[in-house]
C-alpha cells in the first residue's frame, strides 16, 4: 500500500495537512474512497487503528482540520463548523476529484460532514455514496446541564459574547503557562472522554498526550462554534445514502441521546450502533465494534451501488 502526504490549499489560504493511504482494492478505482475528518483537538493519528482495518476495502484519506495537527493556524473569526465543512469539500475537490466517497467524522469532524451536506447537497447520493457518523450530534450540545444553564443565563444578560471574546482573549497568555501531562488533565481525560469501565491508564495518557498538542487559542476559538452548532437542515440531504451512527452510553460529550435522535431523524437508511460503556472516545475503546460497524456501512454501499 503506498502512502503520500500532500498539502490543500483552502479558499482563504489556509493550508491543510492531508494524507493518503493505498490505492482502492487492487488498484480498482471504482472502490470507493473513505475520507476520514478526526475530532475537536485531536488531529488526523486518532483514526490509526481504524485505518489499518479500512486500508484493505478502500483507499484512505486523512486530513488535519484547520488549526489542529499538521494544518495551518485559522484567524480566530474562521474557526466555525461552516469553514471546516467547506475545508472538507475543498479536500474532495482537490485529492478525490472523482469516483465514489464514504465520509467518516468523529465528534467535529462528523459535524464537518453534516455541514459539507447543508453547502453541497449536489454531492450525496452522486460522489458521495455512504457516511459514518462517531459520536456526534446535529446540534443542540449545549442546552442541559451546567453548562446550558450558563449559557442562557448569559445570553439573557447579553453577555455571551464578550464571554467568548474573553476567553480568546485569554487563550495565548494562558498557552505560554499552560502545564501539559499533569494529573488534572489526565483527570479531565478519563471522566470526558472515557466510558464506565474502559480506562485503561496508559491509553488514557496516550489520548491526553494527542488532545494536548492542540493550542489553547485553537481550542477556545472553536469553542463558540460547538455551542452554536445546529446542522439539522443538512439531514434530509444525509439521508439519501446509507449512513451508520455510532453512540456510546457514557459519552458526556456528545451524549448518546444525540445519537440516537440523530439516526430517527435520518430515518431508514440509518443503522444505529449503541457501544454500552463505552465514552466518547469509542474508536479507541471499542476498536472491534467500531470496525464491523464501519465495515459493515462499506457492505452496505457496495450492495447499493450493485442494486443501482
Amino acid at each position: 500500500m503506498s502512502t503520500r502526504e500532500l498539502t490543500v490549499r483552502t479558499d482563504d489560504g489556509i493550508d491543510l495537512h492531508v494524507e493518503t493511504d493505498g490505492d482502492g482494492v487492487g488498484g480498482d478505482r471504482t472502490a470507493p474512497t473513505v475520507v476520514l475528518s478526526h475530532g475537536f483537538t485531536a488531529r488526523l493519528g486518532e483514526w490509526d487503528l481504524q485505518r489499518q482495518a479500512l486500508r484493505s476495502r478502500a483507499r484512505l484519506v486523512l486530513w488535519d482540520q484547520r488549526g489542529h495537527g499538521r494544518s495551518g493556524w485559522t484567524p480566530l473569526a474562521r474557526a466555525t463548523i461552516d469553514r471546516t465543512g467547506r475545508d472538507l469539500g475543498r479536500v474532495l475537490d482537490a485529492v478525490v476529484p472523482d469516483g465514489p466517497v464514504v465520509l467518516a467524522g468523529h465528534s467535529m469532524g462528523g459535524m464537518s460532514v453534516m455541514a459539507l451536506a447543508r453547502q453541497r447537497p449536489e454531492l450525496f447520493g452522486s460522489r458521495v455514496v455512504g457516511v459514518f457518523l462517531l459520536a456526534t450530534s446535529a446540534g443542540g450540545l449545549a442546552t442541559h446541564g451546567v453548562v446550558g444553564l450558563s449559557l442562557r443565563v448569559l445570553r439573557r444578560l447579553h453577555l455571551l459574547r464578550p464571554y467568548l471574546f474573553l476567553l480568546q482573549v485569554l487563550a495565548p497568555g494562558l498557552e505560554r503557562h499552560r502545564r501539559r501531562g499533569t494529573r488534572a488533565g489526565r483527570w479531565y481525560v478519563r471522566r470526558y472522554l472515557f466510558g464506565r469501565d474502559d480506562a485503561d491508564p496508559e491509553l488514557v495518557r496516550q489520548v491526553q498526550e494527542l488532545l494536548e498538542e492542540t493550542p489553547l487559542p485553537v481550542t477556545m476559538a472553536f469553542y463558540a462554534t460547538l455551542l452554536e452548532h445546529d446542522e439539522s437542515a443538512a439531514l434530509p440531504v444525509l439521508a439519501r445514502v446509507p449512513v451508520t451512527v455510532v453512540a456510546a452510553t457514557h459519552d458526556r460529550l456528545t451524549p448518546v441521546d444525540h445519537g440516537r435522535r440523530l439516526a430517527a431523524d435520518l430515518g431508514p437508511s440509518a443503522e444505529l450502533v449503541v457501544v454500552d460503556g463505552a465514552g466518547h472516545s469509542v474508536n479507541l475503546t471499542r476498536t472491534a465494534v467500531v470496525d464491523a460497524a464501519f465495515l459493515r456501512l462499506l457492505d452496505r454501499v457496495e450492495d447499493a451501488a450493485r442494486a443501482a
